[in-house]
Order: structure tokens, then C-alpha cells, then sequence
């Protein structure tokens, strides 16, 4: 059974043993983050039946979920970590495990016309969980609009929500090496805290007259606390909800937003899903809920919000500012706008300051005793590691229709999900591995995948270490695709924003070579020295086909952090450095004289700590 709202599924686990209640009072600047890290990588009471099967290892990592019942001066509980573990993502879906709902969705993905009455029968029964997946949209009000607070009578105050700094340099450009201040920027009362787990619901401006607009969107967007009444909209420029922002820009008109916590626990896992275009994350939601998601309509904005939120803000979206991507070189900032960021993000660094464009908060509604859920961005393995893992297992029959040669795949831990992705198949012809390479690099959101590797059918696909065995054997002659394309916004390695290499590497049908891969340090002191370290290596090992570097103070023998950094600090076009019959990975931290090939390096971000002694 799945949830309908927030508050019940916090009592289910509270049963369960899995939620502890800290009544101790907590500030929401920095310190619900070290709670909430040392619940990440304890243990958690209820292990995983099934994750197992495809992250031997972490079954049972997540420790409990929390509820800080008292927040320095903020009005409500705060929420975090409830997704943070197998067991609770499973629990938040039904209980039954990913791959019983990636069953069903196979199923649907296997129609064949009906050859009589009998088979029109079965395919009825088959299908009557679609039958209620629509959204219920009903008349008055939702148990979210209990308490109904409107900016024109002054009673909306942002700042006793408890909004949280996960991070210390989090919205403070001068700490990322910008000459102006956050009361520059305009964003200083806010003291860098940010919404982290939030719905946003927006609609394209074509569907402004629809009743039941077709384009409806969810995305768990990040927005920055600007004041009492301001937040800044961060939406990466290939998502829906930018889409939906320039539709309204082009009109002229600001656009209409509702940020919605909590509600149906589908509801929150289907707004971080990149589903297929077309696809709608109530249907998603509704779908795995079992009916349809209760909707009512907004008291300020034409949006129609989940009836069983804890809290709705609702708002409009200023549009008279340019689009995001911006650099302080290129001017003023433009109405509407303001310079959101820095913010501690899930690669390990923080993403750099961007333009994005302010909300007008018009109204704050919300259950008596509403409950405000929060997450932590930072590296994995946070909540949002077990949400994406649930997407990978839950996902993979859609993937299969696009891209049918694949048989399995794996996002690990060290890639967060845009750096890495190893995928099996069973390879039939030459450069059948580049077909496949390719067509992900066009698939949905796995179209930002930067470092992606193929390996056979004989492999299993989610044994790390296999599959860097197996990549020992490559040809670096043959094995290796470089090509240039769209990447990530918060890839912070790339030459330019959202765009740099890719690289793809055929590991199938290899035999392993143990002496073909080395992994060194380096401690640089100035642009270069990356470079230099790889070429001395290769002189001390003329036998050796992949060097990669790292920066000092990285655990070699730990695949996982060497790759994670590794990952995060590569690009294909610039970092690769070819010698006779080897190849160079530049995977060490960027700084000026590290340019190469035409490549700059952007300025660069620092690492995510919480203080000297983390």
C-alpha cells in the first residue's frame, strides 16, 4: 500500500522503527544537515529484500527517518531522510519491491491486438489499474488549504518556514570566487537557505484556458529563500519546467507556479522521475498510488495542487529577465531576477551562482498541523540516491522499448546519475556497442550521461568491480567513442555550461589484463601538473593502456571515491592525453593552465565540508 499523505506514511514507519523523533530544539542553518548525514550512512533497522539483486552491499544503509519537532523560529516539524533507505523507498511505493512495479509496466509495454472475446476480457482486467490512474479533480477545498495565508494582507512570512542551509558557502557568491555580496545579488535575507524537496506544478502558457491542462508538470526543483515573500526559481534549462517558463516569457506573462510538500508519497517519487515526454508524473503517480491523485484548485494561481499537500506556496514565476547561463561578464542581471547559488550539490562541489528568476509569492496555504519535508543535496549516498536507484529498476522497461538492445543497466553510486552509466547487452555485430552508446546519448534525461560503458551479456552489470575488470581489456584503439554534447548543468567540468565530451568505452567481449590500468595522485601546485604526472607514469610503465589521475588525499584502493572524483572533474575533450599506446585521464581538480585542446576551464567550484573537523 502507498500513502496518501506525508503524515501517514511518517506513522507507518514510526511503527515500522524506522523514524526518530528529536524534540530538542535545531537550527535549520547547517545543523538539520550533520543530523541528517549521520543518519545516511548508519544503518538502517529494516534491511532490503531485493536491493541486493542490484546494489549487493547498501541492502541496509540509510539509518531512520527523522522529525525535528522543533525548528529555531520556524512555525513548523521538519521532515528529512523518510526516503533515505531501500526499505523506506519500497514502503513509499507499495512495499512490493521496484522490480514488481517494473513488471507491470513491462506488461503494458507487450500489447498485442485481442483475438477474441476471452482475450479482451483479460486485457480489461490487465489494463483496470490505468482505468484510475487520472487525476481526481474535485470542488471546495483540500485538506492543504486547512489554513489559507495571502501575501496582500501581509500574513505570508517565508522565513518561519523551515527552509534549510544544507551547506556553508551555500548563497554566498564570494565564496566561489564572485566580487559581490548576497546583498548584491538581492538574495541576503534569505541567509542561503533553500527549498530542497518541493513539487513544483507548472503548466506550458498553450494550456492556459484548459481546464485540464494536458501539460501539467511536476519537477523537484531547488529555490532559493529570497525574503518573506521572494524565492528564486532554479530550473535547468532542459527541463520541463524551463520549458514551460519561456512558453510564458514568449506571451509575456508571468508564470504561474505552486510549490506543493509532501501529499501522496507516488506523488513525491513521481516528480523526481524523468519520465518519457508526454508522460505526466500525476498519471505516474496515480498509477502507482493505485487511483487517481486528488486534486483541488489553487486559491491564487489557475493551478489545479494535490489535495493532501502539508503546505502549498503559491506564486508567479517573473519572466521579464534573460535566460539562465548567464556570467557576470554579460551585464546586469535584467528585471526579475537574481543571482541564485552558490549551492552544495550531489556531485560534491557546489554549483556555481547562475541568473534565475524570482517568484512572487501570493500566497502561503497549509494543514493545521502541517509537516515540512526537507532533503539534503550533497554526495551521495543521500535520499536522493534511493529515489534514483528506484527510477533505474522501475524505469528500465521503457528504456528497453527505446533502446531495445539493452538488458540491464546500472547507475553507480560514484556517477550521481549523469557522471556514469554501465550498460549490458549482447553484442552481435561490429560496433554494435556504438549503436548503443548513441542512442542513449538520445534517450531522455540518460542523454546527459558522460562517462558510459558497455559491457556483454556475460557481466554483471552492477559489480563494479567486475565491470572495471572488464574494462582492463579494451583496445584503446578501437574501444573508445569521444564525441561532444549536452551535459548536465551541474557538470562544472565542462569547457562551457550544459555542453562538453562524452566518452563511451566498448568493454565487451575483452579479456582482463590486470597491469593495464593504474591509478595515481597527484598534488598539484599550478595548471599542468596533472598532465605532467600522466606522462611520467607512462614512462615507468610502457605497458600500461589507462592512467588515471586524481587529485592527493584520495584513497586509491576506493574505487568508488576514486571515480566519484574522478567523474566530477573530467572532461572528455580536455582531459584526455594520448601517448603511444596509452591513454591519460586528467580527472584532478581544474585551475588555470589546465586549458587544452581549445577547452577552457570555468571557474571552480570548492568541495562540499561542514566544517575542518568533517
Amino acid at each position: 500500500m502507498a500513502y496518501r499523505c506525508l503524515q501517514s506514511f511518517l506513522q507507518h514507519l514510526e511503527k515500522q522503527g524506522e523514524l526518530r523523533r528529536i524534540k530538542e530544539e535545531v537550527s535549520p542553518v547547517l545543523e538539520v544537515t550533520k543530523l541528517a548525514q549521520i543518519e545516511a550512512i548508519a544503518t538502517s533497522p529494516t534491511p532490503s529484500k531485493t536491493a541486493g539483486a542490484f546494489d549487493a552491499g547498501r541492502e541496509s544503509t540509510g539509518g531512520k527517518a527523522l522529525l525535528l519537532e522543533n525548528i529555531q523560529g520556524c512555525d513548523f516539524p521538519l521532515a528529512i531522510n523518510t526516503f533515505g533507505s531501500y526499505y523506506r523507498m519500497e514502503q513509499a511505493l507499495g512495499g512490493n519491491g521496484f522490480d514488481e512495479i517494473a513488471e507491470t509496466i513491462s506488461q503494458f509495454t507487450k500489447i498485442s491486438p485481442p483475438s477474441g472475446l476471452s482475450d479482451l476480457i483479460a486485457m480489461a482486467k490487465q489494463f483496470k489499474p490505468l482505468m484510475n490512474m487520472k487525476p481526481n479533480r474535485s470542488k471546495g477545498s483540500g485538506t492543504c488549504q486547512e489554513v489559507v495565508k495571502l501575501t496582500k494582507h501581509d500574513e505570508v512570512d517565508l522565513m518561519r518556514l523551515p527552509i534549510i542551509k544544507c551547506w556553508p558557502f551555500d548563497g554566498d557568491p564570494r565564496k566561489v570566487g564572485y566580487d559581490f555580496s548576497p546583498e548584491q545579488s538581492g538574495t541576503s535575507e534569505g541567509g542561503g537557505r533553500f527549498i530542497t524537496f518541493g513539487g513544483m506544478h507548472t503548466i506550458n502558457a498553450d494550456d492556459r484556458n484548459d481546464p485540464k491542462p494536458r501539460s501539467h508538470n511536476i519537477g523537484m526543483y531547488r529555490a532559493q529563500l529570497v525574503d518573506k515573500t521572494h524565492l528564486a526559481m532554479h530550473c535547468h534549462v532542459s527541463h520541463d519546467g524551463a520549458a514551460h517558463w519561456r512558453s510564458w516569457k514568449e506571451l509575456g506573462k508571468p508564470m504561474p507556479i505552486a510549490i506543493c510538500f509532501g501529499g501522496e508519497t507516488t506523488l513525491t517519487y513521481a516528480a523526481t522521475c524523468p519520465l518519457p515526454p508526454g508522460m505526466s508524473e500525476l498519471l505516474m503517480a496515480g498509477f502507482l498510488q493505485g487511483k487517481g491523485i486528488k486534486m483541488v484548485k489553487a486559491k491564487t494561481v489557475p493551478l489545479w495542487i494535490p489535495a493532501h499537500s502539508e503546505i502549498v506556496i503559491e506564486g508567479y514565476v517573473n519572466t521579464e529577465c534573460g535566460n539562465c547561463g548567464w556570467d557576470p561578464s554579460d551585464g546586469e542581471l535584467g528585471e526579475g531576477a537574481v543571482f541564485e547559488g552558490p549551492f552544495g550539490d550531489h556531485t560534491g562541489y557546489y554549483s556555481m551562482p547562475d541568473r534565475y528568476p524570482v517568484v512572487d509569492v501570493t500566497a502561503v496555504t497549509h494543514r493545521k498541523n502541517a509537516i515540512f519535508p526537507a532533503t539534503v543535496v550533497g554526495p551521495p549516498p543521500q535520499e536522493d540516491y534511493y529515489l534514483g536507484k528506484a527510477t533505474e529498476r522501475i524505469m528500465l522497461p521503457l528504456l528497453k522499448v527505446m533502446i531495445p538492445d539493452i538488458i540491464d543497466y546500472h547507475l553507480p553510486m560514484f556517477g550521481t546519475f549523469h557522471n556514469c552509466l554501465f550498460v549490458k547487452i549482447k553484442p552481435e555485430y561490429k560496433d554494435h556497442a556504438r549503436k548503443v552508446m548513441h542512442g542513449i546519448w538520445g534517450a531522455g534525461q540518460l542523454a546527459w550521461t558522460k562517462i558510459l560503458v558497455i559491457v556483454n551479456d556475460t557481466v554483471d552489470v552492477h559489480n563494479e568491480r567486475e565491470v572495471f575488470d572488464t574494462m582492463t581489456g579494451i583496445d584503446i584503439h578501437n574501444d573508445v567513442e569521444v564525441v561532444r554534447g549536452a551535459l548536465d548543468i551541474l557538470d562544472h567540468a565542462s569547457p562551457e555550461i550544459g555542453s562538453g565530451g562524452k566518452l563511451g568505452i566498448d568493454a565487451t567481449n575483452t579479456q582482463p589484463n590486470e597491469n593495464a590500468i593504474h591509478i595515481i595522485s597527484v598534488k598539484k601546485n599550478k595548471g599542468g601538473d596533472g598532465a605532467v604526472a600522466l606522462e611520467k607514469e607512462h614512462q615507468k610503465n610502457l605497458n600500461c593502456s589507462m592512467i588515471f589521475a586524481v587529485d592527493d588525499g584520495i584513497e586509491l584502493d576506493s574505487l568508488g571515491e576514486v571515480f566519484f572524483h574522478f567523474a566530477a572533474c573530467f572532461d572528455p575533450l580536455r582531459d584526455m592525453h594520448y601517448f603511444d599506446n596509452c591513454i591519460g585521464f586528467d580527472g584532478t581538480t581544474k585551475m588555470e593552465g589546465d586549458q587544452r585542446n581549445g577547452k577552457a576551464v570555468r571557474p571552480w567550484p570548492p568541495k562540499l565540508v561542514l566544517n575542518d573537523g568533517d
